[in-house]
């Protein structure tokens, strides 16, 4: 966020977030943008957030919810891997204190614009969708429509708002010539799409999609997930993905892919 121009402030109380803002447009600012990182690490401040989110509400100033989550088995990893104890510091170890923490942004996660899970992916791959997102300024009174592609044998993606299991198509794993390359080889597209049922499959997808996104925008939706799963993510999910995106382009919309588990054994 600060490569894209942001003011950062990182672990701020969330009962300072309303004089942070106000100081930032205040005269004299130059800050035109602000980003704030809000977690559990706050303590007994933490409970003061949802007050201070009604107050800008009040206040009528604009503000986007992007919510970060991931599965406990990579939590549990990464608290492993940087050994670092969790702050809320449950009787039960890091497992009851993760189960603490969600328990706690439940509500927070329900006011959210964007939730992104980030199980499957690491910080590299993070800060290029966080930058994509935000890259042109102009272009986030757009809606986005971010699709995403996956593996079964991997999990579900948490952040998908659609889900869609191409499994009952032919699998291109089983064809030798083509087990070894992905969804974006011209051959396994071929394959894929020669099939008279994803033809049909495509179609139905892209209506309800534009069915369902003017739906989502009258509620206030500006970010729908939808997820294609195979599975191994590597071939019928990556071409049905990258097949939307070309027919779902050049509406009053963005659109982003993402191709959760390609490169995955």
């Amino acid at each position: 966020m600060e490569d894209l121009g942001y003011f950062c402030v990182d672990n701020l109380p969330p009962s300072l977030l309303v004089k942070m803002v106000e100081l930032c447009s205040g005269e004299g600012s130059n800050v035109d943008h602000l980003a704030a990182v809000i977690d559990v690490r706050g303590g007994e401040f933490f409970d003061d957030l949802n007050e201070s989110l009604d107050e800008l509400d009040r206040g009528g100033i604009p503000y986007r919810i992007i919510f970060l989550e991931a599965d406990d088995e990579a939590l549990l990893k990464r608290f492993k891997e940087t050994r670092r104890s969790h702050p809320i510091h449950a009787p039960g170890g890091v497992l009851e204190s993760i189960s603490r923490e969600r328990e706690l942004l439940q509500g927070l996660r329900g006011r959210a614009d964007i939730v992104v899970d980030t199980s499957g992916i690491n910080v590299h791959q993070l800060r290029e969708q966080l930058i994509n997102m935000f890259r042109d300024q102009d272009g986030l009174s757009l809606p986005e429509i971010a699709l995403v592609s996956f593996g079964y044998k991997f999990g579900l993606p948490l952040d998908a708002d659609m889900v869609f299991d191409l499994r009952f198509l032919p699998n291109p794993f089983w064809i030798d010539e083509l087990r070894e390359l992905d969804g974006g080889d011209e051959k396994v597209r071929d394959y894929v799409l020669g099939q008279e049922e994803s033809q049909e499959f495509l179609e139905r997808v892209e209506s309800l999609i534009l069915f369902l996104i003017q739906r989502f925008l009258r509620e206030g939706r500006r970010y729908i997930t939808v997820a294609l799963g195979c599975t191994g993510g590597r071939h019928r999910s990556v071409v049905f993905v990258n097949e939307l995106s070309k027919r779902l382009g050049g509406g009053d919309w963005r659109v982003s892919v993402r191709h959760r588990d390609v490169q995955r054994g």
